[in-house]
């Protein structure tokens, strides 16, 4: 149990305001950039490290933070009711970096990679280590949310509302300021490559610097102890509201066939025990959690900015000029956004509204804002059906693709028996065309009057690549591309062919492919976008090029026709599309659901709080972190349950059921009456002192005078 220490006769401070509130803010900033930074990579870490598909990915985030939003009721309960708000943020603040330092750990991949594949070879092991940090940062992040702000409050005298009132608007810059940084800075850290065995891109580093943050604000935070106001818990409110919802329907079905007298409300049965005025005020609570019913589904929608919009711009073109912009570093377009329009909608909106004598009511505004996310969706799903268009078409299950790429000196003619034959210009190449793979046996293959026939076995369900050349004779070659899926995370994935008759050692900045053979191909490689410096050796002779730019995503066959001199001569087949849709075309659906954001999110706070009692208003904010959690754990019901294996139709899917529930709320609403709490308490509080007066009695000349009823 902490201490109170009371009011204090002098308290540092600094403009009139405590200085332990500036080791408050810049605790809460830290903690913001730890929890941000780490949440903004997550998702492509779990793909891209311990390669899981995109809805196990989805998934994983979605529970993760849905526990984020549940652990507050825990922190909540500890701090009021057992160790107070100071160390419980102690306590939970400890839990919470050891969690970012496992996770941290765990996404250290040269711990595990025996075989230098990239690949861990133990992938239990990052993936057990990742689950452990992910649940100790939900308890650590989601005890002390409620308890920072709260304990930052504290920290005030009860003259000095003004001041406080500005803290709570530096908090929550301080929140915006930390998520923002962090998610432009730690895509940017996964981004390099590090590693002492495997270069990868860096997710150990990613994760190390939040990790490290989280240690700065909590040694910030300790570091101000002795300058706290530190009160003493008083005991959870939310434990009286269970405590009497739970006697009011135990004492209801106890009674339930006896002859007692109805009463107006279920709660009234708790009577026996509980006051009148906290009966009432548990009812004005259970009017509002009773709007909250429908809410969930918007967060639904609103948390997918980290899982799905950000796989989604994986395959989209992150070139804006001098800038390149991280699949990840989209997220940021939010609190961007969000910085931008709370003045403007609270200074030039909402006053625009009022002067149209539009009754834009709290409830209206949330409706509103619902709308405005599934009108966010919709443009995501348009926005994927341009995506789609652009993305390869890989082999179905018995299928084979083929393309034939003529390195020959005269046009050829190539037929699959299966009644499908194409012609072939020198040195050019078709499309890959599909066939199914049981009818593919025997190939043809013509050049002016000479015809050969070659038998090959092909794999179903792979692209394959047919070499042919005239040069010298007639020669065939059959390839396995192995690319099922388009390159992911940006990368653009090359191979070669020597057609030249010698030898060649070949180098692309810096990777080298070895020595080469004549009518040889070499494995693909990965490389980042932009040019490339290409070097050949043959013969005592060394020839350069540089690469055409090389864009997010693609996959090309370079041929190599020649050295002559100092000149490299060079052919491009391109084997996939490089990502042609922009980010920028994101933007939209960012800016719509980032409105939503504004009229929902904020309205609905400062609604909770006008509607709620003065101590019961930590109860009605448990409620709303609630639907937070609730809506993500809705994200992995539709995700599990659906076998939607086109994305778009899945945002359509949900842009339809947050309709349907918006108009349910809608409906609550206009049944719902406002209410003003202080107003209800100042006529209970006089009800009390009325009852009280009517049990004393009452002295007249020194006598007692029974009062007639």
């Amino acid at each position: 149990m902490e201490k109170d220490i009371g009011p204090r006769k002098s308290v540092p401070g600094c403009f009139g305001y405590p200085i332990s509130i500036f080791f408050i803010v810049i605790n809460e900033f830290c903690e913001r950039f730890s929890y941000y930074g780490m949440r903004a990579v997550l998702v492509l870490y779990f793909k891209y490290f311990l390669h899981w598909n995109d809805d196990l990915s989805t998934a994983i985030y979605h529970t993760f933070v849905a526990l984020c939003y549940l652990t507050p009721i825990l922190g909540a309960l500890i701090a009021d009711s057992f160790l107070g708000k100071f160390k419980t943020i102690i306590s939970l603040s400890i839990v919470y970096t050891v969690g970012q330092v496992v996770l941290s750990i765990s996404s250290i991949n040269d711990l595990t990679d025996g075989n230098r594949d990239g690949i861990p070879d133990n992938i239990e092991i990052p993936i057990a280590l990742s689950m452990i940090g992910l649940v100790l940062i939900a308890l650590g992040t989601g005890g002390i949310k409620p308890c920072v702000a709260a304990f930052g409050g504290d920290q005030f005298e009860e003259h000095q509302e003004k001041q406080r009132s500005t803290f709570f608007s530096i908090f929550y810059l301080s929140i915006n300021a930390g998520s923002l940084i962090s998610t432009i800075i730690t895509p940017i850290l996964r981004g390099e490559e590090c590693g002492i065995h495997v270069k990868q891109k860096c997710y150990p580093l990613a994760f190390g610097v939040p990790a490290a943050l989280m240690a700065i604000a909590l040694i910030v935070f300790i570091v101000g102890s002795r300058m706290y106001k530190k009160v003493k818990p008083q005991g959870n409110v939310m434990v009286q509201v269970g405590k009497c919802i739970t006697f009011a329907i135990r004492n209801r079905f106890t009674h339930r066939s006896k002859d007692y007298p109805k009463r107006e409300h279920w709660l009234d049965w708790a009577r026996e025990k509980y006051a009148k005025r906290l009966i009432t005020e548990i009812k004005m609570v259970l009017r509002v959690l009773f709007l909250y019913i429908p809410l969930p589904m918007f967060w639904a929608l609103f948390d997918q900015q980290g899982s799905r919009w950000t796989l989604q711009a994986t395959t989209m073109d992150g070139d804006f000029g001098p800038i390149q912009i991280q699949p990840d570093q989209m997220q940021t377009v939010n609190p961007i956004l969000i910085v931008i329009m709370v003045p403007v909608v609270d200074m030039v909106v909402y006053p625009l509204i009022k002067k149209c004598r539009i009754n834009f009511t709290p409830l209206r505004k949330m409706t509103v804002g619902m709308l405005l996310a599934a009108l966010a969706f919709i443009i995501a799903a348009v926005v994927q059906g341009q995506i789609d268009q652009t993305l390869p078409n890989f082999p179905e299950p018995g299928q084979s693709q083929i393309k034939v790429i003529n390195l020959g000196n005269s046009n050829a003619t190539i037929d699959f028996n299966t009644e499908t034959s194409v012609g072939v210009e020198s040195l050019k190449s078709t499309d890959y065309k599909s066939f199914d793979t049981a009818h593919l046996h025997n190939i043809s293959i013509t050049y002016g009057s000479k015809t050969i026939n070659k038998s090959f076995e092909f794999v179903g369900k792979e692209r394959h690549t047919l070499e042919i050349t005239n040069v010298a004779e007639i020669r065939v070659e059959l390839l396995v591309d192995g690319l099922t899926v388009k390159p992911e995370q940006g990368n653009n994935e090359i191979r070669f062919i020597n057609n030249m008759n010698s030898t060649i050692n070949i180098t692309m900045d810096g990777t080298e492919f070895g020595e080469v053979n004549y009518f040889s191909t070499t494995n693909y490689s990965a490389f980042q976008r932009g040019e490339k410096h290409i070097r050949v050796i043959t013969d005592n002779m060394s020839c350069e090029a540089t690469s055409l730019v090389f864009g997010y995503g693609s996959a090309y066959t370079i041929i190599v026709n020649g050295c002559n001199g100092t000149h490299l001569s060079i052919e491009y087949v391109e084997d996939i599309q490089a990502n042609t849709v922009s980010m920028a075309w994101q933007i939209p659906q960012y800016f719509i659901i980032t409105c939503a954001e504004v009229v929902f999110s904020v309205t609905g706070l400062s609604f909770s709080y006008a509607q709620a009692p003065v101590n019961m208003k930590s109860v009605l904010q448990a409620g709303w972190l609630l639907t937070v959690a609730v809506g993500n754990i809705i994200v992995l019901i539709i995700a599990g349950a659906t076998k939607i294996s086109e994305q778009w139709a899945e945002y359509v899917l949900f842009a339809g059921l947050l309709i349907a529930v918006t108009i349910i709320f809608a409906i609550m609403a206009y049944f719902y009456t406002y209410v003003d709490p202080a107003e209800i308490e100042a006529q209970l509080i006089e009800e009390e002192k009325q009852e009280e007066e009517k049990k004393e009695p009452a002295y007249e000349n020194g006598s007692v005078v029974q009062s007639q009823m």
